[in-house]
């Protein structure tokens, strides 16, 4: 069992919010998490239940109002979208903090089935595979406060060269990280994307070329880690570049991959507004690209995508166990420099992350996060680039190296 970040935020929004939906992709540990939160008084269903899932589906009503309990837990409620309808009229009648817990494996909100957001009266708890800290039982990390602050303490025990590519190969979901070999790893991770792919995207899409999804998933992994081009993700599958933006689409929504959009201002020119793609879990990417260690040792490069997921798919579940509300950018100019992961700060300041898969980092390597400084224009809190090293070693103002264990050490 793993103490998660997100049961904190739960209870949290239970004690005075009537509904709550912990949202987040199939197997990272959603179940196990709400399942800790039942007793006497919160009775649990799951629409993996054939029995459930049809007696939702003939009448979610009905459904709702015979559920038993002064709470109800609803695990997968994205199987039955109609449920959240009647979830709306029963907290109408009665706004009681807690009165809903829910799970969902795709984002709910965005399926056109859904008429009504629960607007004011569901509060969504995002959550991911295990944070690197949460494998580790440590408390949620610092990194986030002291990325904006420029406050770097060593960081003891370091995880580096060989031992960081099997952390990173290993992703995050806890049946994964559950088993001893690579080999064993990779054949979850082919059975659980054959499962999301063809289960869970039925659930909220009528997909044309279902067949198809497995090599377009493929096609995604060797973009990990660039702009999106819909154009071209079409063309490898034989579909329209409207049919591959659904598809990509679709992929978002039950939390595969995640597009990551730009960040630009209207005081800096010729900065590029093209989303960047990236997957939710660094284990699932490189199965879906047929990297192994031996692999990823012999080439440097390939490790490169591998370690901006993990990165990205790490500072994601930072922001939501942090305090700081924060939005996630990418920035690009014209002359292809380029920051891997811009943070903006709600009262407007920014702060950026460069990943490097090198033990070695030279001032050059900070020529897109100066670009950022300039054009935030005055509004630069600080800049890492993240390398595969032990000491934090400074760049110049509001600039400094920084090991990647940063992240969880």
């Amino acid at each position: 069992m793993y103490e998660r970040f997100a049961a904190h935020r739960v209870r949290e929004a239970l004690a005075d919010t009537p509904v709550v939906l912990v949202a987040g992709p199939r197997r990272c540990g959603k179940t196990t998490l709400v399942r800790g939160m039942q007793g006497p008084d919160r009775t649990y269903v799951t629409l993996d239940d054939q029995t459930a899932l049809d007696a939702a589906r003939s009448d979610p009503v009905g459904y709702v109002r015979g559920l038993e309990g002064a709470a109800v837990i609803i695990d997968e409620v994205q199987r039955v979208p109609e449920l959240l309808l009647a979830i709306k009229k029963r907290v109408d009648e009665s706004r009681r903090p807690g009165h809903f817990l829910l799970t969902g494996s795709a984002n709910v909100m965005t399926l056109p089935r859904v008429a009504d957001s629960l607007a004011g009266r569901m509060e969504t708890i995002p959550m991911l595979p295990l944070a690197q800290a949460e494998i580790a039982g440590q408390a949620a990390p610092t990194f986030l406060d002291r990325l904006f602050e420029g406050s770097w303490p060593t960081v003891r025990q370091a995880v580096l060269g060989d031992d960081l590519v099997r952390t990173v190969l290993q992703g995050g979901f806890p049946e994964a990280i559950a088993r001893e070999s690579e080999r064993r790893r990779q054949d979850w991770a082919r059975a659980y994307l054959n499962s999301v792919l063809t289960r869970d995207l039925r659930d909220i899409a009528d997909v044309e070329k279902i067949t198809e999804l497995p090599r377009f998933v493929r096609l995604l992994a060797e973009h990990s880690g660039r702009l999106v081009n819909h154009s071209q993700f079409g063309a490898g599958i034989g579909v329209t570049h409207k049919t591959a933006q659904r598809y990509l689409g679709l992929l978002e929504q039950i939390f595969l991959v995640r597009t990551l959009p730009p960040w630009y201002t209207n005081a800096a020119k010729r900065i590029t507004k093209t989303p960047k793609l990236h997957f939710v879990d660094s284990g699932l990417l490189a199965t879906a690209r047929g990297l192994g260690l031996a692999r990823v040792q012999a080439d440097r490069e390939a490790f490169g995508a591998l370690l901006e997921t993990f990165v990205f798919a790490e500072v994601l579940k930072l922001m939501a166990a942090s305090d700081l509300r924060l939005t996630p950018y990418h920035y690009r100019d014209a002359q292809m420099r380029e920051v891997d992961i811009v943070l903006e700060r709600d009262d407007g300041m920014v702060a950026g992350i460069e990943v490097k898969a090198s033990a070695t980092v030279r001032a050059a390597d900070f020529g897109g996060l100066r670009t950022l400084a300039d054009a935030c224009q005055g509004r630069f809190a600080y800049g890492v680039v993240l390398y595969d090293g032990t000491d934090c070693v400074h760049f110049g103002e509001r600039l400094a190296a920084v090991p990647l264990s940063a992240l969880w050490g």
